[in-house]
């Protein structure tokens, strides 16, 4: 599915997004993604839900966003709440859903300024 939003200067959109590709600012990435507000994408080394560990989220922290939106696949899974200590330590929000809407979502906060930051597991 394509997405269209207005494009902010230096914000990261994503544009469109597959079950095995995810479109940031026109490139596509066909592996798990960290998507800051503005930088670089990151790849993030994740394959699925059950291979997270707490050490996946390390970038996270460093990245101090206000909301981590955590998109699981093309369907909505939970990630064991022990993993997600450290980023609720920090105060870190965490919102989970399927890629697809982690897409939307994403977008959406990005374009009102929010310091969110999703990470989008995509299977190889």
């Amino acid at each position: 599915m394509k997405l269209h939003a207005d494009n902010a200067e230096g914000v990261n959109l994503i544009h469109a997004y597959t079950r095995s590709s995810v479109s940031v600012n026109g490139e596509a990435h066909t592996r798990s993604i960290l998507v800051p507000p503005t930088g670089p994408v990151i790849e993030w080394p994740v394959h699925a839900l059950e291979d997270l560990s707490e050490a996946h989220f390390e970038a996270v922290v460093a990245a101090r966003p206000e909301v981590l939106i955590l998109g699981t696949g093309p369907t909505l899974r939970f990630a064991h709440p022990g993993l997600l200590r450290r980023l609720m330590a920090v105060r870190i929000g965490v919102e989970t859903m399927d890629t697809a809407a982690a897409c939307r979502t994403f977008n959406i906060l990005v374009a009102e300024g929010r310091q969110v930051m999703a990470a989008l597991l995509i299977a190889p």
